[in-house]
């Protein structure tokens, strides 16, 4: 699967909004890609996995862990693919930890895999939660980096496809001083077809 195919499963299914958004990152852009649209279709979730799963073959992955909630169906998906297991990681008190009983055994090789990377946060939480733990974190993966690969977050990335998409803070945001309203991802569509640059990692 290459990037192309990526982006055109997500252009299908709708997934690919355009307007005035503020990222879970609190960077607010005009566009948003809402994973769950496409990865509603098992079919997707399970190509997407593969894909992912393929760039780690003959590494010795043994756990996947991803950060809840938007990482999930996807890191679920590259476990299998794997032959892994799979945990994932929740905010508690403002703190990504593990929970429900998760454990890692010492040096456990890990795979982090997201959704969609912007800054990097989310992953680089769940980097440290899962080294507290015990495990080896060798890798991280993604679905879409909208950072056009800029992002570092301490380990090898590996996605599928690359966008570079301008993400801002509010006080510089265009659309914010022209008082349009901005949307918290998930809470209404809008159909689009975004201008995006696509690149290669």
């Amino acid at each position: 699967m290459n990037a192309e195919q990526v982006v055109d499963q997500f252009r299908a299914t709708g997934a690919l909004l355009e307007g005035h958004f503020q990222l879970s990152s609190g960077l607010h852009s005009t566009v948003y890609l809402q994973c769950a649209l496409v990865l509603q279709f098992p079919e997707h979730a399970e190509s997407f996995g593969r894909a992912l799963a393929e760039k780690f073959q003959g590494q010795g992955i043994q756990l996947v862990a991803s950060p809840a909630i938007g990482g999930i169906v996807i890191g679920h998906e590259v476990a299998r693919a794997l032959g892994a297991r799979f945990v994932w990681t929740e905010r508690e008190s403002g703190e990504m930890t593990l929970r429900r009983g998760f454990t890692i055994a010492p040096g456990e090789k890990t795979l982090i895999v997201e959704d969609v990377i912007t800054t990097g946060g989310s992953t680089r939480e769940t980097i440290d939660a899962v080294r507290k733990a015990g495990a080896d974190v060798v890798g991280a993966a993604s679905i879409i980096d909208r950072s056009g690969g800029s992002v570092d977050v301490g380990v090898p990335l590996s996605s599928l496809a690359s966008l570079r998409v301008l993400s801002v803070e509010s006080s510089v945001c265009d659309a914010c001083k022209l008082g349009e309203p901005v949307v918290k991802p998930g809470s209404r569509t809008q159909k689009a077809y975004p201008q995006i640059t696509q690149t290669d990692l």
